[in-house]
């Protein structure tokens, strides 16, 4: 769901406004990827019907029972696959993005990139434009390889159905979304950098706030230029009436206007639902392929997700999380930066005094500040993306108790609901647990349905954790 990817670049430094633009390359063209899941089967005890149980508790200890979410044999021997090969593209392509910096700084080909575009132009700005548009078209070009390998995957798995001609549309539409605001936002921290080499982080840290809320509230703007999308009520007008049931238990005040169907068929199998927007962009989408393949009550239950995503106040407080992490990351990356620069800006072959603060004032120097901050969101993310777990387990009960009353299992449902999801992205019931813990933004398939199986928190007289009845 688009939420977890939210969540996790804004819990940390994947929101940082130095490296949004050369990670808007990978991420616009893409419809939607596959909800990040991880760790083990684990099959919990149920608690106290009138205890409040945490996710945690669940987990503690395992029993002899039958596995929540399960795939037939053909099924989950490609999951197996293709949960390996998922790893291995999120893995390397992470640590691929962080050698194209260093090779273009170390190569000196970044400071050679300025050289070039200082003669073709003697307006700062212009060739600060060039640069920096320059440096973008290259990563796309580096990571090019990995994304149309990981496109076989997708489509040789059945989860994509998006031809090569669409892909690639999708690809160029993404790579001018970047040139477009990428280069202007490079600039401008560029120009930070040389106005105050010694407290940059800080003025930075200052604009980030507001670039994150400007993101946040045009995502929805943003989001036609790759999907069509059309209101809900346009061809499922009873989903809608099933749906208002549930805003009507939330009090949430989400009208049939602001509930979308986006496209999503012609170019994938999954199933998804999202919550994007803040203020009057806010917005429920569900995917074509949800509302059209899976009963109307599991359809509830992502809905109730996702609205307890608004009700949770999720995307503020991530928001905030992520501007307090932003803060002691720009600080910390400031200093690192700087040590790099004043010890190998020589070697690198870049301008300025060579005292580290000068160095990083230059077009190509910003790419040492560059790399320490995309370093600082590879290692961060077990940070960042265990905010999004706990954001995601919050909402699922939310959800789960969201449609208690309203449809005739709550348990059934939302398990089924889990299941259906985990086949349509091939999820692996026995993921890595290592790999939950660093890459994950949801918690693992098998540990939402099971917790969902032995949810139950009205038996005996008890009460839920969000609502009373």
């Amino acid at each position: 769901m688009n939420f977890g990817r939210f969540a996790a670049i804004a819990a940390t430094a994947g929101c940082l406004a130095l490296q949004f633009p050369l990670q808007l390359v990978a991420v616009a063209p893409r419809t939607g990827p596959a909800p990040r899941v991880a760790p083990r089967i684990v099959i919990h005890t149920p608690a106290p019907p009138a205890a409040q149980p945490s996710f945690d508790t669940y987990s503690a200890k395992a029993v002899e029972q039958p596995p929540a979410y399960t795939l037939p044999p053909g099924k989950l021997a490609k999951a197996i696959a293709l949960g390996r090969i998922r790893n291995l593209l999120d893995l390397g392509g992470s640590l691929w993005g962080l050698a194209v910096i260093w090779l273009l700084l170390a190569t000196r080909a970044a400071s050679g990139l300025e050289c070039l575009m200082q003669r073709i132009s003697h307006w700062r700005w212009l060739h600060g434009l060039l640069f920096f548009s320059a440096v973008l078209l290259i990563k796309t070009l580096a990571d090019l390889p990995l994304e149309i390998y990981a496109h076989h995957v997708s489509r040789s798995y059945g989860i994509s159905v998006e031809g090569w001609a669409a892909w690639l549309i999708d690809l160029g539409k993404g790579l001018g979304f970047t040139i477009l605001f990428g280069p202007p936002i490079l600039l401008f921290f560029n120009w930070i950098v040389r106005w105050s080499p010694r407290r940059f982080w800080l003025w930075a840290w200052l604009v980030t706030i507001p670039l994150m809320l400007l993101a946040t509230f045009a995502e929805p703007l943003a989001e036609p230029i790759f999907n069509q999308y059309e209101p809900l009520a346009q061809n499922h007008p009873g989903l809608v009436a099933e749906l208002q049931k549930v805003v009507a238990r939330t009090g949430t005040n989400i009208p049939a206007d602001r509930m979308f169907l986006m496209k999503a068929s012609a170019k994938s199998n999954g199933l998804n639902a999202y919550v994007s927007g803040i203020g009057v962009t806010k917005r429920i989408v569900v995917w074509d392929t949800t509302a059209g393949r899976v009963p109307d009550d599991e359809v509830m239950f992502l809905f109730g997700h996702e609205t307890g995503h608004y009700v949770l106040n999720h995307i503020p407080k991530g928001l905030a999380a992520g501007a307090v992490g932003i803060f002691f990351l720009y600080w910390a990356c400031a200093g690192i930066a700087r040590r790099l620069a004043r010890r190998y800006g020589a070697r690198w072959g870049l301008a300025g005094r060579h005292d580290g603060a000068s160095v990083l004032s230059t077009r190509a120097g910003l790419l040492v500040l560059i790399f320490v901050l995309s370093a600082a969101d590879f290692v961060t993310s077990p940070v960042s993306n265990g905010v999004s777990r706990h954001f995601e387990h919050q909402a699922d009960i939310y959800g789960q108790e969201a449609i208690h009353g309203l449809v005739p299992d709550p348990q059934k449902t939302t398990v089924a609901a889990f299941n259906a999801l985990g086949e349509a992205w091939l999820e692996d019931p026995h993921p890595n647990a290592f790999i939950e813990f660093w890459s994950d933004t949801h918690p693992s398939t098998q540990r939402r349905a099971t917790f969902a199986a032995h949810y139950d928190p009205w038996a005996n007289g008890g009460h839920g954790e969000f609502f009373d009845k």
